[in-house]
Formats: structure tokens, sequence, C-alpha cells
């Protein structure tokens, strides 16, 4: 067989080359341009109704404690009356349940949203989509370099709710996303190796990738708890937690925990609906995604849905007087992976010609990995966000 090559002349740039790539078409039709500007208006009407609804509420609130003019007669029987979230200001500062692990996912998905608003920025400046694989070892690198995020995050929270085995929590916040990848790789690895791909990682690349965790990362996660545990870590709680635990009463259908996480995962996943479509279909139908000016308002419009939704399902919950916010508002946020993992599914046997187990494997696996990260990422996201708005709610009530 033999081929014949014929060079002609152009006048493009040579930084202008990859243009040819570039689907833009595609990629900047005006069905995307429209989901930018519906998630816009979705986050400018939740940010009205939850100023307006929840700031109205509080304020009725606040200026019925507020009274000084009242009598001890007048006053005992508002409080004999009152309800909803003011009867749980003893509990509702309780450290939550798995202190560790939980320190440990808040620590995580603090880096991890750090990370990826850092990795989309310099994907903007630099364009990093041109060379090959450079997105990722960029991600990995800039992973390692803001480990002392989560350790500081993580620390500081564990030191703030009277936290104990301080080994146990550094090591499983250093380890813990790591090592869930690692566990998904090495399946997947495993496969293409059995399948004789190309696609199985090299052990020379794995070898890199774990001496850098172990060298950069892990040394930094460390630091950053320690750090964390003597800057931020002393309680500040705005009202005594009580030594008897408030029995919990019991709700309708719709006030329990478990609703609320998966109610709390709808807005943030229709904000970024349609973006899914592009970013899936860049990874798997061989497109070169390049628009990381419109992932990075989509990330903006992701995390403010995602505050403002868990807020909105903290604040019913407390007044169902139910003081186990803390996982609630992790998982009412992180349930947006739920959603994006489902649409996955549609998305495989809708638009995708993949078939085998080969790739049916690398699919979900990848997909996985990353709907993982999405969870760990909007969970801490929404707990750190209900956090805030807990504190400001009970710091002018009389908490004794």
């Amino acid at each position: 067989m033999t081929y014949s090559v014929q060079w002609i002349p152009t006048d493009v740039a040579f930084s202008r080359r990859f243009d040819i790539y570039l689907d833009h078409p595609f990629f900047e039709h005006q069905i995307h341009w429209f989901s930018i500007f519906n998630s816009f208006m979705m986050v400018i009407f939740l940010t009205g109704l939850v100023s307006m609804i929840l700031m109205r509420t509080l304020r009725n609130d606040y200026a019925k404690y507020a009274r000084e003019d009242d009598d001890l007669e007048t006053l005992e029987r508002d409080v004999s009356e009152e309800s909803g979230w003011k009867l749980v200001h003893g509990d509702v500062f309780r450290s939550p349940r798995n202190l560790v692990l939980f320190s440990a996912v808040v620590g995580t998905g603090a880096q991890l949203a750090m990370l990826v608003l850092l990795v989309i920025i310099l994907a903007i400046i630099g364009m990093l989509y041109i060379g090959r694989g450079a997105i990722v070892t960029t991600f990995i690198v800039c992973y390692a370099l803001t480990s002392f995020i989560s350790g500081y995050v993580s620390g500081g929270m564990y030191s703030r709710n009277g936290g104990k085995s301080w080994i146990k929590s550094m090591i499983l916040t250093a380890s813990l996303f790591p090592f869930m990848c690692f566990g998904i790789g090495f399946i997947l690895n495993t496969i293409a190796i059995f399948y004789g791909s190309l696609a199985a990682i090299p052990f020379g690349t794995m070898v890199v990738v774990f001496v850098i965790w172990a060298f950069i990362s892990f040394p930094l996660a460390l630091l950053g708890t320690v750090v964390g545990r003597n800057w931020s870590g002393a309680p500040n709680n705005p009202c005594r937690v009580k030594t008897i635990p408030r029995p919990i009463p019991e709700k309708k259908w719709y006030l329990t925990p478990s609703v609320v996480s998966l109610m709390g995962g709808l807005l943030p996943f229709g904000s970024i609906f349609i973006e899914m479509y592009f970013v899936f279909t860049s990874f798997w139908n061989y497109k070169v995604y390049y628009v990381y000016g419109f992932m990075l308002l989509v990330f903006m419009i992701l995390m403010i849905v995602t505050v403002c939704v868990t807020i909105v399902g903290t604040y019913f919950l407390l007044n169902a007087e139910n003081y186990h916010w803390q996982w609630t508002s992790f998982f009412s946020a992180a349930s947006t992976a739920f959603y994006v993992y489902f649409y996955s599914i549609y998305y495989y046997y809708m638009k995708t010609k993949m078939s085998g187990f080969f790739q049916t494997s690398f699919y979900f696996g990848y997909t996985l990995m990353l709907c993982l990260g999405l969870g760990i990422l909007c969970g801490a996201v929404g707990f750190l966000g209900s956090n805030l708005f807990v504190r400001r709610i009970y710091r002018n009530i009389k908490c004794d």
C-alpha cells in the first residue's frame, strides 16, 4: 500500500490551526446560549424567593423575640405557643453523626470546588484543550497542590465539634477521594488489560500519580489539618448545646430527611442539564470541548442554586423540629450527582452506539467517578452555605 502527501501553503497562524477541529456550530448553538440564560433567570428567581420568604419570616420571629416592653406573662405565653426552628436551639449545633467521615467529605468537597474553579480558569487562560491529556495532567497537579484546603476545612470543623480521633480524621481526609478513584480505576484498568486494550493506564503512570499523592498531596492535607485545628478550631456556636437531646416529633412524609435530600438535587440538576449534554458529547463522542467560559458560568450558577436550595431545605427541616440538619443538607445538595448519573443512563442508551461489557464498564465506571466527585463537591458547598445560614438565624435569638 502506498500514499502520497501534498503540501499546500496557508495563511492561517500557527496558534489558530487547531480551530479546524473545533465544532463551533455545535457548541455555540442557540440552545447553549438559551440554557445559560434560563439558568441565570433561575438563579435570580431562586435567590429572590429565598430572600423574600425566609427574611420576611425571620424578621417576624426576630421582632417577637426583640420586644422588650412585654410583661412576663405575655412573653411566657408567646414562648409556650412557639413552634419550629426556635424550639431546637439547644440541639441544632449538636455534633453530626460519624463526625470523622463528615469532616472528611466536607473538607474534600471544599477542595474539589476550588480545584474545579482553578482548572476551568486555567483552561480559559491557557487553552488546555489543544494538548492531549493536558486537562487531566492539570487536574492531578492542581489536586495535589490544593490538598491543603481539604485538611484546613476538615481539621477546623472536626475541632469545633470536639473530635478526638485526629489520626483517623487526617488520614481519611487525605485519602478518601483519591482511593475511591483509585479503586474504580483499578477495576477498569484490569478489564482493559484483560481485553488487551490501549485504554489501559501504563504502570509507570500509576507510579507517578501515586508519588504525587504520597509526597505532595498527603503531606499538604496533614499540614492543613493541623493549621485548621489551631486557627479555626475554637467552638463558636451562638447557642449552647443541651445535655439531653430533644425528641424529634413525627412530621409529614415530605418533611422527612430522605425526601428533602432527594428533592434538593432537582433544581441544581436542572441548571446544568443542558451543559451535561455537551460535556458528555465531548467526552464520549470525540468532540473537542473548548467553551470553558460557558462552563465557568454554569459552575457558578450551580453553586448559587445549590446553596439556595439547601438553605430552603434546611429551614423546612428545622421548622419540623428536626435538628439533624448537617447530613441532610449535605445529601440534599449531593443528590444532584444522583440525577446526573441517572441522566448518563439515558444518554448511554439514546445517544451512544456503545455495546459490550468493555465499553459499558468504562462508560459507567468513569461516569461514577465523575458523579462521586460532583456529589462530594455539591454536598460540601450546600452544607457550608446552610451552616452560615443556621449560625445567622440563631445569632439573634435568646438561646438560654
